[in-house]
């Protein structure tokens, strides 16, 4: 019989190697190397039997029928925008999240009004128990007679139930307790992670069953496991929010049927998650008008316009090296507007602590939001308030320059639907973007052209 050997396997980037690395020679990261144990000659188990048999045979592009699966309607409008409009029969789809966050609260809450109405669900879990999952239930005021629960974290023991209910959807909580006897390894290591990610992957294809893994995040906020893991499913959700707000954002980083970066906005309650289908406005409700640092930003969230609150703080600092916080706003853009506002409108900011915050809890990366932030920073420092019904869109170059932004006529719909007056957009699409009734877009050419626009004198 031969003998098993052991290999080490990175679990950001998958590299192997045969001996133990702090650090990964592929992508560079510390302490990614788990052991695995390879078996040379393993016995056909019956779950590796069951997706061997799944067969599939060569057919003409033009004798396949597109619509022969129709989506699983929801709704949860906002989880059926991340999704791209419903539920794909035959889908394999990741949620991911912090510990806490909402993930298991919200699959169980799709998996009742699936059950309601599209016949029987399946919710596994490998982590609580029956008792704490119906507590769970009974907090939600949840009625749903064909959903069926289990705990198991044995992937032979899932498919046989899979064949003894036949369900329309199955919930996996967590794919990082599951494991298969196909591998000795323990459960949420690289090589069972990767094997019980594929088995799933060819049921799902193989019987048209939705299949929906919980996974588990890492302390930099990436999936935990095997990169291959992202690359198997045909889509990737995060549910992200800070701990401390009470709203939630379901987002897409990747989706093979709809949108990508799309995002969902639900508030936590008591009873479980609550769709926001106004996000703008309840950013917008605690707002305090003519407030200096305040200005208000139109970003896009895939598809969805938004507008946040970002507020501002310039404040002097009795320290040689003054601080730059940024919460919500990526901290490399906060320094770059920073320098140009320094250099190209002679603000100083050399000697003071600088601070941005996004309400709300969100994060915003894309660089349409850069004018605000700076108008937000200009108005704390020189402690001028801006005009309450002006919204701004822009990328700041590092010339002082305004730069076109995509999608801006959805934007300043949005605006307008909010009752916002004014915005101010750069010059060259001012130009060509029609105005909806009850705003006036403001085309400026400059950072300087916006200040001497927006602050209150």
């Amino acid at each position: 019989m031969a003998k098993s050997t052991t290999r080490y396997v990175c679990s950001a980037c998958g590299r192997t190697t045969p001996k133990y690395m702090g650090r990964c020679p592929k992508c560079g990261e510390f302490g990614t190397m788990t052991e695995e144990v390879i078996v040379p000659e393993q016995t056909t188990t019956k779950a590796t039997r069951r997706v061997s048999a799944i067969s599939s045979e060569p057919r003409r592009l033009r004798d396949i029928e597109a619509d022969r699966y129709e989506r699983l309607s929801l709704p949860l409008s906002e989880f059926s925008r991340v999704l791209g409009g419903g539920i794909v029969p035959g889908s394999l789809v990741l949620l991911g999240g912090d510990p806490g966050i909402g993930k298991s609260t919200l699959l169980l809450q799709v998996a009742g009004i699936l059950a309601n109405q599209h016949g029987r669900i399946l919710y596994i879990s490998g982590e609580e128990s029956l008792h704490q999952i119906k507590m769970r239930a009974d907090r939600l005021s949840m009625l749903a007679d064909d959903l069926f629960l289990v705990t198991e974290t044995s992937i032979e023991a899932m498919l046989d139930h899979v064949e003894a209910i036949k369900p329309v959807l199955i919930i996996i909580d967590s794919i990082q307790t599951t494991v298969t006897n196909d591998s000795n390894s323990t459960a949420g290591s690289v090589s069972q992670v990767r094997k019980c990610a594929g088995i799933f992957q060819e049921v799902a294809k193989g019987t048209g069953v939705t299949v929906f893994l919980v996974g588990h995040v890492t302390k930099e906020g990436a999936i935990a496991g095997p990169r291959v893991l992202e690359h198997i499913v045909d889509a990737v959700l995060y549910l992200e929010g800070d701990p401390f707000h009470k709203y939630r954002l379901l987002r897409s980083v990747k989706n093979r049927f709809g949108a990508t970066n799309e995002v969902g906005v639900f508030e936590m309650v008591s009873n479980g998650m609550v769709e926001v289908p106004n996000p703008s406005e309840a950013f917008l409700a605690e707002r305090q008008a003519n407030a200096p640092g305040s200005a208000i930003a139109v970003t896009m969230e895939g598809t969805r316009p938004l507008l946040v609150e970002i507020q501002a703080l310039a404040s002097s600092t009795a320290f040689a090296n003054p601080r730059r916080t940024a919460n919500g706003v990526d901290y490399n853009r906060l320094l770059l507007i920073a320098a140009v506002l320094g250099k190209r409108e002679r603000i100083k900011l050399f000697d003071k602590d600088l601070f941005v915050n996004v309400i709300g809890g969100l994060q915003i990366n894309e660089p349409a939001s850069d004018l605000a932030i700076a108008t937000a920073i200009a108005s704390s420092t020189n402690d001028q308030a801006i005009h309450a019904d002006m919204a701004f869109v822009g990328e700041i170059g590092l010339s002082g320059e305004l730069r076109a932004v995509s999608q801006l006529e959805t934007r300043i719909k949005e605006a307008a639907k909010l009752g916002f007056k004014r915005c101010v957009v750069p010059r060259r699409q001012a130009k060509r973007v029609p105005a909806p009734d009850g705003i006036q877009l403001i085309g400026c050419s400059t950072l300087a052209d916006v200040l001497a626009i927006a602050l209150i004198k």
